[in-house]
């Protein structure tokens, strides 16, 4: 699985930052490995430099084998608070996208 993390101006990309959020996706998504090809993450901070709250947004887009990608947003007060959200709410719309081709 190769995630691709991309941040907007108002928030650093670095290694440093990215590092744990992209080690926490691995580790939510371990069990769709063999179905998900991609994973692309967007940061974004949707007031800038001023603060607010629920303004850090999350969208995170799973490319899977041989089916439509999946994308999930989230809004939090951080970013760790928002890509875990969206972690959440992908591992639940997977779940179910999984558990439907079985029952087929």
């Amino acid at each position: 699985m190769t995630i691709q993390f991309n941040t907007d101006n108002n928030i650093t990309g670095r290694e440093d930052f990215t590092a744990p959020l992209i080690a926490l996706i691995k580790d939510n998504l371990s069990r769709f490995n063999d179905q998900i090809t991609r994973v692309e993450v967007h940061l974004s901070d949707e007031n800038s430099n001023k603060h607010g709250v629920n303004d850090k947004r999350c969208l995170i887009e799973a490319r899977l084998q041989g089916r439509q990608p999946v994308a999930v947003t989230n809004l939090a007060d951080t970013e760790e608070q928002a890509v875990s959200g969206a972690i959440d709410k992908l591992k639940a719309s997977l779940e179910t996208i999984v558990d439907r081709s079985r029952n087929r």
